[in-house]
């Protein structure tokens, strides 16, 4: 059975976001990279049925059975400008129940935070835009253009239940959209001044992960063997692990480390800014990745018994490269494989970087210093991936913009797929505010 949403004419979007959240929250979206999970049919009926009531009509679209988006468009008073895109995702990463305080499918509302999987990635984000489009409708005022609303599944896996197979299969969804806002971007890190950074995303890295398998001789362990794969393939993987990559700066990073050393009235040194992140707390743990290229060997699998030496061994590493410096990183990361090591590539996805600047951006900027009159907005690029590649792929700008002013010593980074996972009420109800702004200004 499906929650119904709990939306009474009486009520604000920022009492709606956190029941909201509530209920998104206590639906188990956990994608396992397969179609064996519970799929995301409840949040997407969810999703359609609170639109509906203030008659906005989605259209539920299942590439496989359970695996539903829900995306409808919201007229806007400009049907002739662009449509904007806004798009979240709703399926989450599994959770084991018995590490959490709080049961990860609860929603519970304790010690002024809403706690469960999902609650900034990014269950936060689809409850806040439905609590201001459902009040925006219900008093009657329409964006300047026309939105499209898209509610998807499988991002935790790469998209291809979702935002990858609308943008292939149904880009009819999103004609004319010139620009899109997902997730990831927005928030706020606290710095040494007291003064919040508000990171916008303008760019994000590529992702290719890759399988590795050294290959041998098979034997029985108590014999000596020059050729052991198990042996091979640990060492290549130690090498590619401890591998520092060269420093690359993009633009979007550039652009960032200049803001940081200009509020912190610190010289910006190109060549080491290293030292200039400590300011920045957790979300060091973000930016510093944006540095420069990496490979995190990830997985291992060798062998069937302990007195057999296995004729082949692979690992799979996770593989991150800068916008610009994807053939770069191929080369670099081939002459760190040892003789006799193949890789190929499992998936693969695009880097992707946008200009900051235009109407947009200037919405965003505008909309977060109105309810934070001293923060300091500025675009960074994201060391991990979003649907925005999916999207991108249609000709849009992509953002990454879920406006959350957080507590200074709340650790944002450590909540994404840990235990835990939590929001601040605070933060939730002054992002409401925020894109209620930005959907004015649009």
């Amino acid at each position: 059975m499906v929650a119904e949403p709990h939306l009474m004419s009486d009520r604000s979007a920022e009492e709606d976001v956190v029941t909201m959240l509530h209920d998104l929250l206590r639906f188990d979206t956990s994608n396992y990279g397969d179609d064996d999970g519970p799929g995301e049919r409840s949040a997407a009926e969810y999703v359609a049925t609170a639109l509906g009531d203030v008659g906005l009509e989605s259209e539920i679209i299942e590439p496989r059975p359970g695996r539903a988006n829900a995306v409808v468009r919201w007229p806007g008073l400009d049907p002739d400008r662009p449509p904007l895109l806004v798009h979240g995702h709703t399926d989450v990463v599994p959770a084991e129940a018995s590490e959490w305080r709080y049961g990860p499918f609860s929603g519970e509302v304790i010690e002024d935070c809403v706690w469960g999987r999902g609650a900034v990635d990014m269950k936060n984000f689809v409850a806040m835009v439905l609590a201001v489009v459902t009040q925006r409708r219900r008093e009657n005022r329409p964006p300047p253009r026309d939105v499209v609303l898209a509610f998807v599944a499988d991002e935790e896996n790469g998209g291809d239940a979702g935002a990858g197979w609308l943008a292939r299969q149904r880009p009819d969804l999103f004609h004319g959209c010139a620009e899109a806002i997902g997730e990831v971007g927005g928030y706020s890190a606290t710095l040494p001044t007291g003064r919040r950074l508000y990171l916008v995303e303008s760019a994000q890295k590529g992702l290719v992960w890759f399988r590795v398998t050294a290959e041998g001789v098979a034997g029985h362990g108590s014999m000596l063997n020059p050729a052991n794969s198990v042996t091979e393939l640990t060492e290549t993987i130690a090498r590619i692990g401890r591998h520092r990559f060269p420093l690359r700066l993009t633009p979007s990073v550039r652009t960032f480390l200049e803001t940081l050393a200009g509020e912190l009235g610190l010289p910006f040194d190109p060549k080491e800014p290293e030292p200039l992140l400590k300011a920045l707390g957790p979300v060091e743990r973000i930016v510093g990745a944006t540095l420069r290229n990496t490979a995190t060997p990830t997985r291992l699998e060798a062998g069937f018994k302990t007195n057999v030496i296995p004729a082949e061994a692979a690992a799979e590493i996770d593989c991150r490269f800068l916008p610009g410096y994807e053939e770069e990183f191929y080369e670099q990361f081939d002459e760190l494989l040892g003789d006799g090591v193949r890789r190929e590539t499992i998936i693969r996805h695009i880097a992707v970087e946008t200009a900051f600047d235009g109407e947009i951006t200037d919405a965003m900027r505008s909309s977060l210093e109105d309810e934070d009159p001293d923060g300091l907005v500025v675009p960074y690029l994201l060391s991990a991936g979003t649907d925005a590649k999916h999207f991108s792929r249609l000709g849009m700008a992509c953002y990454g913009f879920v406006p959350l002013r957080l507590p200074a010593d709340f650790d944002f980074p450590g909540v994404f797929h840990g235990v835990d996972e939590r929001v601040p009420v605070e933060a939730l109800q002054f992002g409401v505010r925020v894109l209620d702004r930005f959907f004015d200004r649009c």
